[in-house]
């Protein structure tokens, strides 16, 4: 991990879930160090590849749907020749041989296949049962305030790779990220963005800048107090990454209020499993209505408040707005009861004042913040302040840091 073991320990409970899954990776290790040679053994719709102490399945057709020999696959786009829809669904290899650290398998039609037994092992659904799509360190403030994460500098992160990958480490990581000393301009925030990834245009437009204007039809143009949420829960597939530079403010309060929904997922999971899957498995609605002389949309998605990969139950993406959840008829009747009760503590896990932490937005500093994960309000404030911002594509910023060489993304 890109962590070390001491600050590993450390980080005490908000690691539980990654230090679970770091366990089954040792066992892994330890197991490999005292495997015996690999052994096949063919069952009637798949086969048994025990490596490295492991026993793994694969179906014979996924076995010629994943063949990467010329024919089946072009290794200089990435991209699957074999037709999948005329793969027999009884097909069975005619020959199988281990020689070294391949396997070699002969189908019916004297089509060979050969797979490096580290490729299967590294691909197979008992190794991605263990290990996580994501790396993460899951943080209240206390844990954040003691990781001392530095912030990237604006010259360095516009010239440098080295800057932007530490930058990008820190965002996988901890799901918030800052560029310190950029110019005070919406042109410069606009560019340091595009450094990470690019601007998703919404309906509030590509790059924005507001005040306390009400010129939208949404709480965020006030000078009111705003809860903990995550921002677009009514888009289908909500923003990604949500970026933040205050660019002038002559008043007071309006601090940035940060907590890691992730962590307080964790938690739920911990101490109520049962209201942990009925968040993850109950859609719900939310909307957006705005109808003013300038603007008018009517924006809606349904989706569950959280949402976790089926194979490792790993969170990737928390869609939790209280001012955009709509009417609640979704839910079965016999179970809005328990989704309130599920909510409430999810919500009670959210407003821990040890899982706050605040940050005072001042020109030159810029937040980038996973949208899917990490929940943002603000404290009310009083006088003149100014913001601009965007929204960027999540996939982007994930293909970025892959570029880069960030391990810790499958």
């Amino acid at each position: 991990m890109m962590f070390s073991g001491r600050m590993f320990r450390k980080l005490g409970p908000a690691l539980r879930h990654a230090e679970r899954l770091s366990a089954l990776r040792n066992a892994q290790i330890r197991a490999c160090s005292s495997s015996t040679s690999p052994t096949l053994r063919l069952l009637e719709d798949s086969l048994e590849l025990n490596y490295r102490g492991a026993p793994m399945l694969f179906n014979y057709v996924w076995l010629r749907d994943h063949c990467r020999s010329a024919s089946s696959f072009n290794t200089a786009t990435n991209q699957r020749n074999v037709d999948t829809g005329s793969i027999d669904l009884s097909i069975r290899p005619v020959r199988t041989n281990l020689q070294g650290d391949n396997l070699i398998l002969t189908w019916p039609d004297g089509h060979t296949t050969e797979y490096s037994l580290a490729w299967l092992f590294e691909n197979s659904y008992e190794k991605q049962k263990q290990t996580p799509v994501q790396r993460r360190i899951l943080w209240n403030a206390d844990v954040y305030n003691k990781a001392h994460v530095q912030p990237a500098k604006w010259e360095k992160f516009m010239e440098t790779d080295d800057e932007l990958k530490k930058f990008l480490r820190n965002y996988l990581l901890y799901g918030i990220a800052f560029v310190d000393e950029v110019p005070n301009t919406v042109e410069a925030t606009e560019a340091v963005t595009q450094r990470a990834s690019l601007i998703r245009e919404t309906t509030y437009g590509k790059m924005w800048c507001f005040t306390s204007d009400f010129s939208r039809g949404d709480t965020a143009y006030s000078q009111l107090a705003l809860d903990r949420h995550t921002d677009t829960s009514y888009f289908h597939e909500p923003c990604g990454i949500q970026v933040f530079h205050c660019l002038k403010h002559e008043g007071t309060g309006g601090r940035t209020l940060l907590v890691d929904g992730f962590y307080a997922a964790e938690q739920l999971r911990q101490k109520s499993p049962e209201n942990f899957e009925l968040l993850a498995r109950v859609p719900i609605r939310h909307e957006y209505i705005e109808n003013t002389d300038s603007h008018k949309n009517h924006i809606t998605a349904i989706g569950p408040v959280l949402q976790a990969y089926p194979w490792n139950n790993e969170v990737y993406m928390m869609r939790y707005n209280n001012y955009d959840r709509s009417v609640m008829n979704t839910v079965p009747p016999d179970a809005v009861q328990r989704w309130y009760v599920a909510h409430r503590e999810l919500t009670a896990e959210l407003r821990r004042p040890e899982n706050e932490l605040w940050v005072k937005l001042t020109p030159g500093k810029v937040i980038f913040i996973d949208n899917w994960r990490v929940l943002h309000g603000r404290e009310s404030f009083t006088g003149l302040r100014q913001l601009c911002g965007c929204y960027l594509t999540r996939d982007d910023v994930l293909s970025t840091a892959r570029c880069l060489g960030l391990e810790g993304l499958s």
